[in-house]
């Protein structure tokens, strides 16, 4: 019985390593989007490496019960939702593009942009109604696209958000 347990948690091991091998390098730079934090030198990401090592951590603890299902999409939720729980600790970002939004629309650009989560699935995951979570995406865009607030209050009035969006590679920081 022993042999069989051992084997298990051997094989659970090097199927987790393999996924984190695979997606480790995309999680983190998820995780430094929404920290702000600067890409290079190495060592620099404190706060998106803790970020990520926590939602592995978890995913890892439930990596038995993720049969059938994507452990990225979990690895993904887990870093949103441990992001917007600790956003207090990042509001004052680094710097980079994305540093002139607030946890919130960094958040909501990162999963909608960047990660491609759709409208519904992120307003799920957030708790947030969909229309909340269009609004914030379009007041984040509009900040990214130029002069930020005045910008964003001329959109709420009612005209028309400028028509391109901003790619991935112009949101990272």
């Amino acid at each position: 019985m022993r042999e069989r347990q051992t084997h298990r948690d051997r094989r659970r091991a090097q199927e987790f390593e393999s996924f984190v091998a695979g997606a480790g390098g995309r999680l983190l730079h998820t995780a430094t989007l929404l920290t702000t934090e600067p890409l290079a030198p190495a060592g620099t990401g404190v706060r998106a490496e803790r970020l990520l090592c926590g939602a592995l951590a978890r995913t890892y603890a439930e990596w038995d019960r993720l049969r059938g299902g994507d452990p990225y999409d979990h690895t993904r939720q887990e870093l949103a939702l441990r992001f917007a729980r600790e956003a207090w600790r990042h509001r004052h970002p680094l710097g980079g593009v994305l540093g002139r939004l607030t946890p919130l629309e960094r958040l909501v650009l990162v999963l909608r942009l960047y990660e491609e989560v759709g409208e519904d699935q992120t307003a799920a995951l957030l708790g947030l109604p969909p229309d909340r979570v269009r609004a914030v995406c379009e007041r984040s865009m509009a900040v990214l696209r130029g002069s930020g607030a005045g910008r964003a209050r001329r959109t709420a009035a009612g005209s028309p958000l400028p028509s391109r969006s901003p790619s991935p590679s112009e949101v990272a920081p």
